[in-house]
């Protein structure tokens, strides 16, 4: 592609050389640089790449872009910008050809629920006959294949790529999940976004955003990206914040909660232990919906969801079919083994506020004790002792016995994230109701082992998540294979 046609509005200072050449690909990892490529060096927050410029060129880099003023010697174009990452969000669009004026994106932010309701939505458009791609935590889907992300949201490149082949694909829509972290780092930059979704916020990422309010204003950002519908929990104290600030867009604004102010509402709600029933009252109409998962969290994932294909003209009929047709999500409120009362429960929960939701929402029906196994992941300063302090009070507060373990805990201490925990279960009154296994395979068989008739066992904080990575090394960790493993090599079955 010509040079001049990726720098399409992009502003730039030209060091020296030619920007009528054509480049063969864009590359922001000398690695991956190839003969004719473009390298763009950005300032990361452990490398900085700036310092593999050479190996870029040596690589065969024909175009440098940088944000650092340097010294390069060899006959190549070299153009300096303010921010890289910014230019990259530009750059990539423009060599993927703007993919997402060619699409229907959807993106969903907050801090709990975006990736149950990108899977009601999936359901829900298919059911519509409309084709529909996915990107987010669990991965991106097209065509249902599934393919593993490295971040929630990928990095600009990556994702403008991923546009591109849902287009090759014939896929019209796309839902995605927006993480603060791709906000504030320009990974949705000059992405064209025709619907916003704002489910709810907690304490989380704090270690990026420093505070509630700095996490607030980089999750509103995707309000100011979307061009016809902003869709927000009139419920959340920051979504009622987030309403005033987006009131003045000319974007349409569309509120959905459990009250009747909001322009989509739930009422008549029914709860059980395998789903939740309630009555959904929208602009075109009043229906009953069923969902096939448990808890107060999936009547808002589902009404989020409903306001979406209302906006989407789905009729509510197709949208009823598509949120019942959704039996499960892997790894949200998964559950993996059941006899009688007795299940075992996997859930991504790795907030306080997710963890606490979890834990409400299966004592409605428990008979017996509610057993949690969880950890809080490396996070790292006073933001990760914050979290790991609110995880613990959560845990002594409400779940009736806990196995406090490791959940990633990278190049951390384990025991000391392990420690900061049960110090604040102690010091919430929990001294007889935790335990502290570091290896996280032994805390589930501990978990299963003390068990008795009627109990329910929370395995909080991995869900759909394959791998644990202790300091620099990722080892397989499939918690559904674990918890089944574990019971079949039981010397007798559980007696329940």
């Amino acid at each position: 592609m010509l040079l001049s046609s990726v720098l399409q509005d992009l502003k730039y200072d030209k060091i020296k050389g030619d920007t009528n050449i054509e480049i063969s690909a864009i590359a922001y990892d000398s690695r991956k640089v190839v003969k004719n490529g473009l390298f763009l060096a950005i300032s990361g927050f452990a490398v900085d790449g700036h310092t593999f410029i050479d190996k870029a060129i040596d690589k065969g880099a024909t175009v440098i872009i940088v944000e650092e003023d340097v010294k390069i010697e060899e006959d190549i174009t070299v153009l300096k910008v303010t921010n890289s990452r910014n230019a990259l969000a530009r750059i990539s669009s423009n060599y993927y050809h703007r993919p997402t004026e060619k699409l229907n994106v959807v993106g969903i932010t907050g801090t709990n629920g975006k990736t149950s309701i990108s899977y009601f939505l999936k359901s829900i458009f298919e059911h519509a006959e409309r084709s529909i791609g996915l990107i987010g935590t669990i991965g991106t889907v097209i065509n249902n294949k599934v393919e593993k992300n490295l971040n929630t949201t990928p990095e600009s490149l990556n994702l403008q790529h991923t546009f591109s082949k849902m287009i090759e694909a014939r896929t019209d829509h796309c839902i995605m999940e927006v993480s603060s972290h791709a906000l504030n780092l320009d990974r949705v930059a000059y992405s064209h976004f025709n619907t916003a979704i704002f489910t709810n916020l907690s304490p989380d990422h704090l270690e990026l955003h420093h505070d509630m309010e700095e996490y607030f204003e980089a999750k509103a950002k995707l309000f100011e990206l979307s061009k016809d519908y902003n869709i927000i929990n009139i419920d959340d104290d920051y979504g009622k914040k987030l309403i005033n600030k987006v009131e003045k867009y000319e974007t349409k604004l569309l509120t959905y909660g459990l009250d009747k102010d909001a322009d989509i509402f739930a009422s008549n709600i029914k709860y059980s232990a395998d789903g939740t029933t309630y009555k959904v009252h929208t602009p075109s109409g009043n229906m009953d919906m069923k969902v096939n998962l448990p808890g107060v969290i999936y009547v808002y994932n589902s009404l989020a969801a409903i306001a979406c294909a209302y906006c989407n003209q789905i009729p509510l009929e197709v949208t009823k079919e598509g949120i019942q047709k959704l039996e499960g999500i892997k790894g949200r409120f998964e559950v993996v083994y059941q006899k009688n009362n007795y299940k075992i429960v996997i859930d991504f929960a790795h907030t306080e506020d997710a963890l606490k939701n979890a834990i409400l929402t299966l004592k409605q029906h428990a008979k017996g004790r509610i057993i949690v196994v969880f950890g809080v992941y490396a996070d790292p300063g006073e933001s990760g002792t914050d979290k790991r302090r609110a995880m613990g009070q959560v845990a002594a507060n409400y779940a009736d016995f806990s196995i406090v373990t490791s959940d990633n805990p990278k190049d951390q201490d384990p025991d000391l994230i392990i420690q900061e925990i049960t110090q604040a279960i102690e010091e919430s009154g929990g001294t007889d109701t935790y335990d502290a296994v570091v290896d996280r395979k032994e805390a589930i068989k501990y978990a299963i082992d003390i068990s008795e008739q009627d109990d329910i066992i929370l395995i909080a904080g991995k869900g759909h998540e394959t791998s644990q990575v202790i300091g620099t090394t990722e080892i397989p960790f499939n918690e559904k294979e674990i918890v089944l493993d574990i019971i079949k090599n039981k010397n007798q079955v559980l007696e329940i």
